[in-house]
């Protein structure tokens, strides 16, 4: 059954069928082959959405629309100019710092990357910076998006591994703002070395007019992470908050969205969430059956073997999981993966809420890593560039996202110091 099962979704990556499909058609081929029920697909595939914490997801999806449409991702734009905007290089550090701000709330990378760019990649353009190089910075900075709490693989990492979500929410913050300062850092340092934006401060705010109008808009995650870390509502009830205030904001403080864009708003949602929740419930019904295979003890019987350390063991599953982040969408990955390698982790003395923001930190890698990567398609859609023509200015990005992901792999203290401070 397994070997039917793995050669049919490497097959199917190879003749580019969609992640969900390749999953789930492994999936039946699999249970045809160990002549087993086939209402098990339905039981699993039911099981593995049929989850509280799941909710949040569209509601986190929709809330970054509501907040794109709304005028709120615009206005963060503005407030991060007025920060970092008037020194040289200072536009795509405005990228970084509004991505990371955005992500507070939107909780998605491929939100985060259409809302933002759409508003500092032709900025960025105007000001003299190569298309290419917006684009890979947009790509790369929306990343922030699913490390920053809240975050969608965090989440799905917590259902899959049976970790606390409020844990890896706030042992996100640390590797969130590790990454944002280290971007920040780099792309000053580089917009220096080119001779680059000169001029980014033009047409920038003063703080305090950005800040007054951007204020309803930074109250947002304001609200939301002091409610999940208050104690006031659950990670999911924060999502649904998120909806609400952003529909009120964007209505009637704001008022930019109509009623007559409330369908397309809805639409879309609805259509990006039921995407994620397929991938999800192929991907339940795949762990399944490897699980019942045998699979899981048997790689982690393996790995114990092989990688005697932790040390040798994170390095290990960190280039695993860099490789298999370039073929397989994040949200399928953590599902499949997490139940195998969270025990494996935690038999090395790895505490599970590092080993998750490992998992999601570098599985984030694949958003912005050829073939597949979403937000580079994202990125590439909104700057109107072809992928090849990105490659370039991506590969020190993704040397910079390497050396952060291999500091937050070995400093446990930057995603753990503030959860034990928080919750032990």
């Amino acid at each position: 059954m397994t070997a039917v099962m793995l050669s049919t979704m490497v097959l199917c990556f190879a003749l580019t069928v969609s992640v969900a499909v390749s999953i789930g058609l492994a999936s039946i081929l699999g249970i045809q082959a160990s002549n087993a029920n086939m209402l098990i697909s339905v039981k699993e595939m039911f099981g593995a959405i049929n989850k509280f914490p799941l909710a949040a997801i569209p509601f986190f999806i929709l809330a970054g629309n509501l907040m794109e449409t709304g005028g709120i991702s615009r206005r963060l734009v503005e407030f991060a100019k007025s920060i970092v905007g008037g020194i040289q290089g200072g536009l795509p550090m405005t990228c970084v710092l509004t991505c990371m701000i955005f992500a507070a709330v939107s909780g998605s990378s491929v939100a985060t990357t259409f809302a933002i760019g759409a508003i500092l990649i032709p900025a960025l353009i105007k000001h003299g910076y190569p298309k290419s190089y917006a684009a890979a910075l947009q790509a790369t900075s929306a990343e922030l998006g699913v490390i920053i709490p809240p975050s969608i693989p965090m989440i799905l990492y917590g259902v899959s591994a049976e970790v606390s979500i409020g844990e890896l929410f706030i042992a996100g913050v640390g590797p969130g703002l590790l990454i944002s300062a280290v971007l920040m850092f780099f792309v000053w340092a580089y917009c220096k070395y080119k001779g680059w934006g000169k001029n980014d401060g033009e047409g920038r705010l003063g703080f305090g007019k950005a800040s007054l109008q951007a204020g309803w808009a930074l109250l947002m995650p304001v609200i939301i992470l002091g409610g999940i870390y208050g104690g006031v509502f659950t990670p999911t009830e924060a999502s649904a908050v998120a909806v609400f205030y952003a529909l009120v904001v964007g209505t009637l403080i704001y008022r930019e969205i109509k009623i007559r864009d409330l369908y397309a708003i809805f639409r879309k949602s609805a259509i990006s969430s039921s995407i994620i929740m397929f991938i999800i419930a192929n991907a339940g019904l795949f762990a399944f059956l490897i699980t019942r295979a045998g699979v899981p003890d048997a790689i982690g019987r393996w790995l114990e073997e092989v990688l005697q350390s932790p040390a040798m063991f994170l390095l290990g599953v960190n280039a695993a999981l860099f490789i298999i982040g370039m073929f397989i969408e994040t949200s399928a990955a953590i599902i499949v993966l997490a139940p195998i390698l969270a025990p494996v982790a935690m038999h090395f003395g790895i505490d599970p809420v590092h080993f998750g923001l490992i998992m999601v930190v570098n599985l984030a890698l694949g958003m912005i890593t050829p073939p597949f990567g979403v937000n580079l398609f994202a990125a590439c859609t909104v700057a109107r560039i072809s992928l090849d023509q990105i490659m370039k200015h991506l590969l020190p990005f993704v040397g910079v996202i390497l050396l952060c992901l291999m500091v937050i792999t070995y400093v446990p203290g930057i995603s753990l110091a503030l959860r034990d401070l928080v919750y032990r």
